[in-house]
């Protein structure tokens, strides 16, 4: 029993197509829509594990975020709540090199800016419930 070569027509015109290279077979393509979703989801993750408090986890607003793409690479604008009390310049470096490095993994766009807006502080261990005396 021998077996026949595969061939997608007959007189095997499969075998005399040739391959184009990568580049110029097309490109991926990922919408701003898209890569904002994946920035979100990453500054979420950053602050899940830059944060221990739960209390102040669980009231953080979810963050938002706005992208700009253009010939391979993305600039990020980022709005979310941070819990107080925090060190605002490490958690801000942290949640700028996590996001940037995720969107960078996931999508294999060049970051060249991370920007950080912060809507609020919330209190982890119930400081809105106590006045002064």
């Amino acid at each position: 029993m021998t077996s026949q070569p595969a061939t997608d027509s007959p007189g095997g015109a499969a075998a005399a197509r040739p391959v184009l290279p990568a580049a110029e077979r097309g490109a991926t393509v990922i919408p701003e829509k898209v890569v904002a979703r994946i920035a979100a989801r990453a500054a979420r993750e950053a602050l899940a594990t830059h944060t221990d408090t739960s209390a102040a986890r669980a009231k953080l607003a979810a963050p938002h975020a706005s992208v700009t793409v253009g010939s391979g690479t993305a600039r990020l604008g980022l709005t979310l709540d941070l819990p107080y009390p925090i060190d605002l310049a490490r958690a801000s470096r942290h949640v700028q090199q996590y996001v940037s490095e995720r969107v960078a993994h996931l999508t294999g766009m060049r970051v060249t800016e991370v920007t950080l807006a912060i809507e609020r502080l919330v209190p982890s261990n119930g400081l809105e419930d106590r006045r002064v005396q």
